[in-house]
């Protein structure tokens, strides 16, 4: 059987999954044919050289026609169009591959949740670092025990595209477009990795206190004259407690001046400790029980996780690489109608604490989860 796919969106997500789609057939020859029938967008010129580009069938600006025709349906666009394409696909029991945040608002995001439990068909929300191997040679050394009882998660994104005040205004900047900034753009993605990790040993987060803040208030229009006002923040703070007792502090920015990428995520436990960080992504800082200090670890054997579709042990893999996992992972979900995590439920539960962080900026209180 072959899968004909439709991908709403062709920039810069639609680019990632348009190339792990290329190389599946190439490294992971158990994974389901696939056809990559219908590219969505609004502009007909330019998509029609991304579909070219990127080796899709046939194009339209319709996603509602594009949902009618395939057999999974990507929604890469921004976060205002994941609620209403997401849903009508899931109504039609088209499985649905959707972009994170899963949604500008909680309400939203419960909304899609919902629909996919009625749905019944495989859904997953885009948390690719999840399928960085390291991150899950991590987890199997939590799990195992290895850290023991956990008490600190810290994680931190960073980037500096912002700190320029003349940087021009862009959707990611529109509360109504995009539901938060720093926070749902890259917040979303160290909540999700916190919940991975420790949530089978620490639980989930219970409680969390945040702030956000906004640097500049409006920035200027590319190509016009004038001036849009920046209604999302730049930057949140939080501390959080997992149910268990572990404690977390978590932190994002797109005004970190010289920061790129950092996404780094620490544990420390009653054993030993782990630290990743994306900048270093086939490595993992770990320091055992008994030990003295921390040991880097190259995640690139052929049986550390994914990675025997790979390379010899040392020739490390990259950024895109993630996403060549995380669409092994879904596409193989849809062939077999199985279950794919993580789901639009994972989604659902990083965006609960997305909007309580807002909720406790807004009241200058703590804010409980239960």
């Amino acid at each position: 059987m072959t899968l004909d796919i439709g991908v709403l969106g062709y920039r810069f997500m639609g680019k990632a999954h348009s190339n792990a789609m290329a190389r599946l057939p190439m490294f992971f020859p158990d994974a389901p044919e696939i056809n990559r029938e219908v590219l969505v967008g609004r502009d007909e010129e330019a998509l029609a050289e991304a579909a070219d580009r990127l080796g899709f069938s046939r194009t339209t600006t319709d996603p509602s026609a594009a949902i009618e025709d395939v057999d999974a349906f990507y929604n890469l666009g921004p976060n205002f169009v994941h609620p209403e394409y997401s849903i009508e696909a899931l109504e039609s029991g088209v499985p649905v591959f959707c972009e994170k945040p899963l949604a500008p608002t909680l309400d939203e995001a419960e909304e899609m949740t919902e629909a996919a439990r009625e749905a019944g068909v495989p859904n997953g929300c885009a948390f690719n670092y999840r399928f960085v191997p390291a991150i899950r040679y991590a987890k199997n050394l939590i799990e195992g025990g290895e850290l023991g009882e956990i008490y600190h998660v810290r994680g931190r994104y960073l980037q500096d595209w912002l700190v320029d005040p003349e940087a021009p205004w862009a959707w990611r900047l529109d509360e109504e477009l995009a539901g938060s900034g720093a926070l749902g753009d890259l917040g979303a993605h160290t909540i999700d990795l916190a919940r991975f990790l420790v949530g089978d040993v620490a639980g989930e987060i219970s409680e969390i206190s945040g702030q956000l803040r906004t640097f500049t208030d409006e920035r200027p229009v590319e190509d016009e004259n004038g001036t849009r006002e920046v209604t999302v923040d730049d930057a949140y703070l939080a501390t959080a407690e997992f149910e268990s007792g572990a404690v977390g502090s978590f932190e994002a920015t797109r005004n970190a001046n010289g920061r790129k990428n950092d996404h780094t995520i620490e544990i420390e436990g009653s054993k030993g400790s782990i630290e990743f960080s994306l900048e270093r992504l086939n490595e993992l800082e770990y320091k055992r029980e008994g030990s003295r200090g921390f040991e880097t670890v190259l995640v690139t054997d052929g049986d550390d996780p994914y990675m025997d579709h790979w390379w010899p042990p040392g020739h490390v893999i990259g950024w895109e690489h993630t996403f060549v996992h995380e669409n092994y992972e879904f596409l193989s979900a849809v062939a077999e109608g199985g279950e794919f995590e993580p789901s639009f439920e994972d989604g659902l539960a990083t965006q609960r604490v997305l909007a309580a962080i807002q909720e406790s900026d807004a009241s200058g209180e703590r804010v409980s989860l239960d």
